[in-house]
């Protein structure tokens, strides 16, 4: 049977596990003030069980992501003290947002070619995964990029194609494919000027 250390090391090293891409001197501040906080209760509340404690902290992994979160948003780009490197993400910002708008419009310049437009439809839900799981952008800040980039334009086009009541001729599929790239370019500046460093 586990003792209450052993509970609490398991604890602390979980959250130090998830916390990995935190500067150390801030993951070992982040453990010592919840070493801490955890002595102080345990002081206040002898009667109350260990589980009870550490499950009112709450699970490793959202601490560890409300530590990150923190840290992105306190000195985005900056060092950290001790002269490391805040986290950054692995992709370029700049990637989803071109793979978000690139491919439309190769899409648009070859329509009879079903090729583009397969890899336009591949590329722009690569670029959509790439800018929901990147560091640089909030959430509603991904939401919104996603529905203006990937899904609004895309239920636009399906129908337009499907619809009966679609202008014929190629004046009005110009001015369509016109005002959504220009939709996708003001959405991928919105998000390049937005972005954390």
């Amino acid at each position: 049977m586990k003792t209450s250390a052993d509970l609490v090391h398991g604890y602390l090293s979980a959250v130090e596990r998830e916390a990995s891409a935190l500067p150390a001197d801030r993951r070992q501040e982040l453990l010592a003030d919840l070493a801490e906080h955890i002595e102080v209760t345990r002081a206040e509340r002898p009667d109350t069980a260990i589980g009870e404690v550490l499950a009112e902290l709450g699970d490793p992994r959202t601490i560890a992501a409300t530590a990150l979160a923190e840290a992105g948003n306190g000195a985005a780009g900056a060092p950290a003290r001790g002269g490391a490197p805040a986290r950054r993400g692995k992709i370029h910002p700049l990637v989803p947002l071109l793979m978000l708008t690139l491919p439309f419009l190769f899409a648009a310049l070859l329509p009879h070619v079903p090729a583009a437009q397969f890899c336009s439809t591949l590329f722009r839900v690569i670029g959509a995964v790439l800018l929901c799981t990147s560091v640089h952008w909030t959430s509603v800040q991904k939401t919104t990029g996603v529905l203006l980039t990937a899904v609004l334009p895309t239920v636009a086009i399906s129908v337009w194609i499907s619809s009966s009541a679609a202008p014929s001729g190629d004046t009005p599929a110009l001015l369509a494919n016109l005002a959504t790239l220009a939709l996708l370019t003001g959405t991928a500046a919105w998000l390049w000027r937005v972005r954390r460093a």
